[in-house]
């Protein structure tokens, strides 16, 4: 059959079904398809003039910001308006297309952006499609503009996600089952949301040979992405210039320039911010998933700065400490200390009382035993003659209950840790950092009186360290040679250079008093001089001229060592003699290790409790097991005067108990039972004494300034202060007892 034929039949048949089509009776289903015409879709704006009732078009639903961020305008008349996905929003200008996506409720995603260092934009990840851009804009490095219209869902940003994910597997390794950070890796989590289902690239993969930065950051660098988190870290926040980039091209890598160790006290943190398994805990490493941990949030009592942590637990093992974010205190960093001192918790652990034998030997005995005699003990001696020691790990709960047992017994001699004999206690002003931790930021002189925030008190100094490179604040400084991160001037090394300063004779002077906020920092290592009080008149002279206290600023400053010093000092521990514990004949330490032994008399009866058998424990007659910070729920107040807590994250050790309920058990086996049976009782003692102590995460400033203080005609020594802190990774029980300390100390401290 010919094609003509074909198509002449094909034309009829079509023209016979039309014509059928046109019968009147005749109705065929399969060629029916209605038509409408609706005048509003030709024309919507005509047709909601012509219909005023119709519904307006619904507003997008109302979102949070991403991990409730909250946005401070500091002028109201820079605020911008941008579109995000259609839905508008209100930020301050300057803002990144980014942060514009967080405050609309959008999480972008990103390897390279931190809120907290610099931009560097070489990830790539946070593209997103902004209207009339040619291409995808990274967000993070964008600022925001007025009416910007920014689409983070569009295929374009998809596609451009997709792509950039898929180089970056392209040479990261199959580690994910034997790497630590799986199950907490940002690249495993991007990839499964925004990444392809396969790859495309069938070239080897690069190696990259690893690097030693210590014994507490392990590195793989093979499978690091160059976001450079780590460089910008250890440049900007820790100070050091340990890191960088190397190479070109596919050779490029992160490394030391020259072989060499990570020695900044703030190294850890690089474990924190990197978003791959690039830099993981060498202690931790292959010892637990992060899914078979049990997080407790609690604080750290290491130093007096109280950062806010989570103690990560197995079981019965604390098996990591990690930060957790507090603005006004640690920000989102801790110290090394702080995070690497937990295998010291389980071990030289004090499990059982015991008692030394005549032969010298301890002997494990009952807790009855053991507190009974304890309590014939010290009805045998005189009150005058009874001392107690606070050490620098206690609570608040337990000070209360060993001043109150000794002031039932007819002793007043009790003291803590680093407060020296004579600590002035009157006045809140004279022992707190009343500028508060975050407001160091604020200052623009800063005068640091025998304190090396850098030893003592690692938080501090990373704000100093921030307010030095955001607004170039002179640091002027006055103690022994030690090593600053950033721009000082070492005015001299006793208290002739503050005498100077006083009298206007020293250059330094002026800086002080041209300053809109200056800050004066004086060390509590001078709290064990005899001549104290005359510094700290010194100190207040000084600022009585410099106008350094003022009704909407108080620079005056105290950085303390210990995290039971403030709180102490808040409960009254101030001793009434000065002879310390050298007429004593009953000595009560409560986890003091840091006390003389060699000035106790021999014939003094010594208790010691505590959680780890430390230097006291070898002159002691009688041990008492106590609870470490990690497994009792204690109140402590930082230097700044911010009232924290510790929750109970592990069981305690053998047959330990807490400091308070053993004092609380020994006052009943004595005779003079204290009025109080359960943390409730012992806090509502607490706030006849100090109520500031029970406002949980507050700090309550000083009503008086130090200014108030009578004039001490005391003389001065000339003699230059000492450093308080020899040694930054060993300072008590806990961090004397870790082998990750010790490997600090032996490898990271400069010979």
């Amino acid at each position: 059959m010919g094609l003509g034929i074909l198509m002449r039949r094909t034309i009829l048949g079509r023209s016979k079904n039309l014509l059928d089509f046109q019968k009147p009776n005749s109705f065929n289903h399969s060629f029916t398809r209605p038509v409408v015409s609706t005048t509003g879709l030709k024309n919507p704006e005509a047709a909601a003039q012509a219909d005023p009732t119709a519904d307006p078009q619904p507003l997008p639903p109302p979102r949070s910001p991403v991990a409730g961020a909250r946005i401070h305008f500091p002028n109201p008349e820079d605020a911008i308006e941008v579109f995000v996905d259609g839905y508008p929003v209100k930020i301050p200008k300057g803002f990144t297309v980014l942060q514009a996506c967080e405050v609309a409720g959008v999480d972008i995603p990103r390897f390279c952006y931190h809120s907290r260092l610099s931009i560097a934009g070489n990830c790539r990840m946070c593209l997103v499609e902004v209207e009339k851009s040619p291409k995808p804009v990274a967000s993070c490095a964008m600022p925001a503009l007025p009416g910007m219209k920014i689409k983070t869902d569009t295929p374009v940003a998809k596609k451009a996600r997709e792509g950039v994910m898929e180089f970056l597997l392209m040479n990261h390794p199959l580690d994910c089952p034997i790497c630590d950070q799986g199950g907490e890796c940002d690249l495993q989590d991007q990839s499964m949301a925004f990444g392809s289902d396969r790859g495309r690239f069938t070239e080897m993969k690069r190696s990259v040979v690893d690097k030693n930065l210590g014994p507490l950051v392990k590195t793989v660098m093979t499978r690091c992405i160059q976001c450079t988190r780590c460089v910008r870290f250890a440049t900007e926040i820790a100070g050091v210039q340990d890191l960088g980039m190397l190479g070109r091209g596919s050779g490029e890598e992160i490394g030391t320039y020259v072989e060499k160790l990570m020695t900044s006290e703030l190294s850890g943190n690089v474990i924190d911010i990197c978003p791959v398994g690039a830099l993981t805990s060498k202690p931790f490493a292959f010892k637990a998933r992060n899914w078979e941990l049990k997080g407790t949030e609690s604080i750290d009592v290491t130093d007096a700065i109280g950062s806010n942590i989570r103690i990560d637990s197995r079981g019965p093992e604390v098996m990591r400490i990690l930060p957790r974010l507090n603005e006004d205190i640690n920000e989102e960093w801790i110290s090394d200390k702080t995070r690497f001192c937990y295998d010291g918790l389980k071990r030289q652990r004090l499990n059982d009382p015991m008692i030394r034998g005549t032969d010298g030997r301890f002997k494990a005995v009952s807790w009855r035993d053991a507190l009974q005699v304890v309590a014939e003990v010290m009805h045998q001696v005189n009150p005058e003659e009874i001392v107690g020691v606070a050490g620098q790990l206690s609570d608040a709960e337990s000070m209360m209950a060993l001043k109150d047992l000794l002031n039932k017994m007819g002793s007043n001699n009790v003291w803590c840790e680093g407060n020296g004999m004579e600590p002035q206690a009157d006045l809140r002003s004279g022992y707190l950092l009343n500028s508060g931790i975050s407001g160091l930021e604020q200052a623009d002189v800063f005068l640091l009186v025998g304190t090396q925030p850098r030893v003592e008190a690692a938080m501090v100094n990373a704000r100093i360290r921030k307010a030095v490179r955001s607004s170039l604040a002179k640091v002027g400084y006055i103690g022994p040679p030690t090593d600053f991160n950033y721009e000082h001037q070492h005015l001299g090394t006793g208290p002739q250079t503050l005498l100077e300063i006083a009298e206007g004779r020293h250059p330094f002077c002026s800086a002080i008093k041209n300053a809109k906020n200056p800050a004066i920092i004086v060390g509590a290592g001078l709290f064990e001089r005899k001549d104290k009080d005359a510094i700290f008149s010194v100190v207040e002279a000084i600022a009585k001229d410099g106008n350094v206290i003022r009704p909407d600023w108080n620079g005056l400053n105290v950085l303390l060592l210990n995290a039971a010093q403030a709180a102490a000092l808040d409960l009254g521990l101030v001793p009434e003699s000065d002879k310390g514990v050298e007429s004593a004949k009953f000595v009560y330490l409560m986890g003091a290790d840091d006390v003389d032994l060699d000035k106790i008399p021999g014939d003094a009866f010594v208790v010691y409790q505590g959680h780890h058998g430390d230097r006291s424990v070898y002159r002691a007659n009688v041990i008492l097991p106590a609870s470490a910070f990690s497994e009792k729920e204690g109140t402590y107040a930082n230097t700044e005067g911010c009232t924290q807590q510790t929750l109970p994250a592990v069981p305690t050790v053998g047959d330990a108990r807490d400091d308070w309920k053993t004092i609380r058990a020994l006052s009943e086996v004595a005779g003079v039972r204290l009025p109080y049976d359960s943390l409730m009782d012992i806090r509502s003692r607490i706030r006849t004494v100090a109520p500031n102590l029970l406002s949980m995460d507050e700090r309550e400033p000083a009503t008086f300034s130090a200014l108030i203080k009578p004039e001490l005609a005391q003389k001065m020594s000339m003699a230059p202060f000492k450093p308080a802190i020899e040694n930054f990774y060993v300072t008590n029980s806990i961090t004397r007892a870790s082998k990750i300390m010790a490997q600090c100390s032996a490898q990271l401290l400069k010979k």
